[in-house]
């Protein structure tokens, strides 16, 4: 059964790249749908599905546009949406219209705790489809399997950086991080849905950086809209701006940052998702493999 947000709210915020302030406006959605943004501040107010295929960039975050352009012949994009996506289908959200009035997702707190929080405002309740009710830019609504099932192994590795997935009876994420920094050093994290929620366990970790690269990523253009309150800054020294949420928190939020990739699968197959020093294109190089066998 799809499943979808008991009611609307909003949430309004700068972006972690841009530096710009936009607003979000989640909806319910139409059984089968599935979790999809639309630029209510262009023209046409473009539809850009929250699909592997969608993904158009992954320089730090992951971004989407749309497959066709419109009438106007512009190209509608929106990016950072990996922490939403995240709150969503770790929350069990099957299908949400996600209006926004900028080309960012908001970082908020730098984690996906306050989406987690306000989706559980509203609750989630099943998908109920009204006669004649459809949204313009859309394929036709999905069949909701079962379950999906990985056969065999599928893999993609950059240099010592990895990102798998292996046949499995349940669905798990598995993580590993290791850093040249004291403060994080060699990581690893697991994560069961089901075992353990997701609002606990993943959604409170924050995005991190290293005090070192912070200058040269503003110099080409990014985190723009990065401080010292919606992410943890790490130095040689430590931690700029602690305490931690969790000892190992750098690691709980990159596997945050892979449940919010591979969501754009639209639904998780039953596998064990194993990273190790990965980014958001090797998750999306993985996605992008698995679309094809599964599709």
């Amino acid at each position: 059964m799809f499943k979808t947000l008991g009611s609307t709210f909003e949430r309004s915020g700068i972006g972690l790249h841009t530096g710009i302030s936009t607003k979000v406006r989640l909806l319910p959605a139409i059984p089968g749908e599935g979790r999809y943004f639309v630029r209510v501040d262009l023209p046409e107010s473009p539809v850009i599905k929250a699909r592997v295929e969608a993904v158009c960039r992954t320089t730090l975050s992951t971004e989407l546009r749309t497959s066709v352009q419109g009438s106007t012949g512009v190209d509608a994009k929106v990016q950072t949406v990996e922490h939403l996506l995240a709150a969503l289908s770790g929350s069990g959200v099957d299908d949400a219209r996600i209006e926004i009035d900028g080309a960012e997702v908001p970082l908020l707190d730098g984690s996906a705790l306050l989406w987690v929080e306000a989706i559980k405002e509203v609750g989630i309740v099943p998908g109920v489809a009204r006669p004649g009710e459809e949204t313009p830019g859309l394929v036709a609504p999905r069949q909701h399997p079962d379950c999906l099932v990985l056969h065999k192994p599928v893999w993609v590795y950059q240099g010592d950086a990895f990102v798998a997935a292996l046949p499995a009876p349940i669905t798990r994420f598995s993580y590993g991080i290791d850093f040249d920094v004291p403060a994080i050093g060699n990581q690893w994290y697991s994560w069961t849905p089901g075992q353990e929620s997701f609002a606990d366990a993943i959604a409170p970790a924050r995005t991190f950086a290293l005090a070192n690269q912070i200058d040269q990523l503003r110099d080409r253009g990014l985190i723009k809209g990065g401080n010292l309150e919606n992410a943890l800054v790490c130095g040689d020294q430590g931690w700029l701006n602690p305490p931690l949420r969790f000892a190992n928190e750098p690691v709980r939020h990159k596997l945050l940052d892979l449940v919010g990739d591979l969501s754009l699968l639209g639904s998780f197959p039953l596998a064990h998702f194993i990273a190790y020093k990965a980014s958001h294109n090797l998750h999306i190089q993985l996605a992008q493999q698995l679309a094809q066998q599964m599709g």
